[in-house]
This record gives C-alpha cells, structure tokens and sequence, in this order.
C-alpha cells in the first residue's frame, strides 16, 4: 500500500483518543452535516461493532455529534459537543445495534427534522480515514477527502453522459465516479469525486440539464 503521506500512516492532528473511533467519526459526522446542509435539531444514532462496544469511552459520541456540529478533528470543543448541542436545543439518541456488519466501525446517522429524512451510514477504516457507503439508501463509496458533487436525477439515457460533458467543458478532473438506483428507469444517484473545488457556475449549469433533480456540492 502507498501512502500520500506521513498523515495516512499516523492518522490526523485530531482530539484524541483514537483516529479510528474519533477523528474518523468526526469526519463522518462533519459530512452528514455537510450533505444536510444545515445544523440538524433531531438526531438518531446507530453504532455497530466496535462503535456500539467502546463509543463512550473511545469518545465516538462526543465526535460524532462535534462532527455535526461542523467542528473539524482538531477542535478543542469536541469534548463538550453533547453538552454544546444540548445548549442548542439538540435532540441526541443513541442506540447500541447487535446487527453484524461488514466493518466493525459502522454507524448509521439519522436526521429526522424534516418529512423526509436523511440518514447516512459511514464507516471509518483506520487512521481517520473513511467511507460513506450509503446515503437516504443509495449505496455509494465517498472518501470525504476530496470536494464531490452528489446528483439526484432520473434514470434516463443521457444523464450520466451530461454530467461528465460539464465537468470536462470546466476541465475538471474525476477522481472516482459511481452511480447507484434503487430501481431501473426510476430515482438514480451519482456520486463523482474531482480534484478541485467546483464553481457555483458549474454546479448551476449542471442542475440546469435534462432528468437532473437536485445536486449537492461537498467540499472537503
């Protein structure tokens, strides 16, 4: 395995104790933030495997919630976020899962503000690395360390084809592309990380195609 670099072997500058269950659940609570789009006011927690066994101890709690809060790895205010959510009206559960998953260090974040819920399930996979792998049930494989764009559209001939005709007209660089659907010719989900941040022309212009429904810019 190649590393970029020192950071990948001895994971980031972070709020300890683990980069595994606390920058990394950090990180994926940061995204869920990001991807909602705004500080969520009721929230539902799953932790699987080795999260559901050790959170409290291992901080993956207070990380999860400073994540969705928008505080990065290194925030000194991640040891209070509960507290700090409490303060801002938050509602936090958390639930121990039995279920047995593919990778021990699984959760599952649910919003429930809104009538339709969001919920994301990432995975951290060591040094504070990790994964989105499903997002409002599309199965997806997000990095978080690179700016990504996530477009909702329907699953039509052209789309996908439309898409990439935009980024390469910007010269912009995909870095990993997926799309994911639930079903043939209904809701589809692409999720395309590229190499530098996008402009909001870009973005527009992209919602502006044929059988595009929504798309949602995450920076890294």
């Amino acid at each position: 395995m190649k590393y970029k670099s020192v950071f990948d072997i001895i994971g980031p500058i972070m709020i300890g104790p683990s980069s595994s269950h606390t920058a990394g659940a950090a990180k994926i609570g940061r995204v869920a933030r990001n991807l909602y789009g705004k500080e969520p006011k009721k929230i539902l927690i799953s932790l699987y495997g080795s999260f559901a066994k050790t959170y409290r101890g291992h901080g993956t709690d207070v990380a999860l919630i400073g994540g969705l809060l928008d505080f990065d790895t290194f925030d000194e205010r991640i040891p209070e976020s509960l507290n700090i959510a409490q303060e801002k009206g938050m509602s936090v559960d958390f639930i121990e899962e039995d279920a047995v998953t593919e990778h021990p260090n699984t959760v599952k974040i649910s919003i429930l503000d809104d009538d339709q819920p969001f919920e994301l399930v990432g995975i951290s996979i060591g040094g504070g690395k990790i994964e989105i792998i499903e997002l409002n049930g599309f199965e997806l494989k997000l990095s978080g360390n690179y700016p990504a764009i996530l477009v909702v559209h329907n699953d039509r001939f052209g789309s996908i084809a439309g898409v990439t005709n935009v980024l390469m007209k910007y010269a912009v660089n995909i870095g990993h592309m997926e799309v994911s659907r639930k079903e043939v010719g209904q809701i589809a989900l692409m999720a395309i990380e590229v190499d530098q941040d996008l402009d909001n022309k870009v973005i527009n212009e992209i919602e502006s195609l044929p059988h595009i429904i929504r798309v949602t810019k995450m920076v890294d």
